[in-house]
């Protein structure tokens, strides 16, 4: 924090986590240490590159103004992840009264006498948050990662309640699973019978084809041997005649 008579502003360090084609805030604390009207006003070595909010105005007697910095998105990271942009807070008394519009840039020209204090403010790159792990750590050694206990011996009761509820998921997908290859299993076993069926009845009608033409050549036979005889027969009667 500085240590100025005026003003006391938190952090002089304004950290930025650093990600590309992203917009990065981070903000300041201006408190009055004074029973004055104090008017402030913020600039920086690279105007282009951030946006101030608000850039100038008035801090009431022991009061406090809030300031958001917000770094533009870069294409491009530095090499070394060092940023060399500073800022300058400027701070002056002022009368009572004064508002933001009643600021103007002579209030902080010291040639002409005003009593301007000055602040220097760094930037710093610091590496974005990142996200939590899926597993918890147990916060003791030997201590379980499934979730905390209590004195008592219960549980938490959301984690409880998350791996009873998947418990019962996985029990209910094992038991679709088993009925489904049940399923597969029966319908698979009626389509090998189908098939045996279908191969006995080929079978059986292949052998009755095969003894209907046995039957019928055997039935001429008899015929013709029994015309034979008769023929026979007829002759030799008509011979005794």
């Amino acid at each position: 924090m500085s240590n100025g008579e005026l003003l006391k502003i938190e952090p002089l360090e304004l950290k930025f986590a650093f990600e590309l084609k992203k917009q990065i805030s981070c903000s300041l604390q201006l408190s009055n240490k004074t029973d004055a009207y104090v008017a402030f006003k913020v600039k920086t070595t690279n105007p282009k590159k951030y946006c101030v909010r608000p850039n100038t105005g008035i801090v009431l007697p022991r009061s406090t103004c809030d300031v958001m910095v917000t770094m533009q998105a870069q294409r491009e990271a530095p090499s070394d992840m060092q940023c060399r942009d500073k800022f300058l807070l400027q701070s002056v008394k002022t009368f009572d009264g004064a508002s933001p519009k009643d600021i103007t840039a002579e209030m902080f020209n010291k040639e002409a006498g005003h009593v301007v204090e000055e602040s220097k403010l760094r930037v710093l790159y610091v590496p974005p948050p990142q996200p939590p792990s899926p597993v918890p750590e147990g916060s003791e050694e030997g201590s379980s990662p499934r979730g905390s206990v209590s004195e008592n011996g219960n549980g938490n009761g959301s984690d409880f309640t998350q791996v009873a509820r998947g418990f019962t998921e996985r029990s209910e997908a094992q038991e679709k699973s088993s009925e489904a290859r049940a399923l597969i299993s029966r319908l698979t076993e009626e389509k090998n019978n189908a098939i045996e069926q279908n191969s006995k009845l080929r079978q059986e009608l292949d052998l009755l084809k095969r003894e209907g033409n046995k039957s019928r050549g055997g039935v001429s036979y008899v015929i013709v041997v029994l015309i034979g005889l008769l023929g026979i027969i007829m002759g030799y009667l008509l011979k005794k005649t």
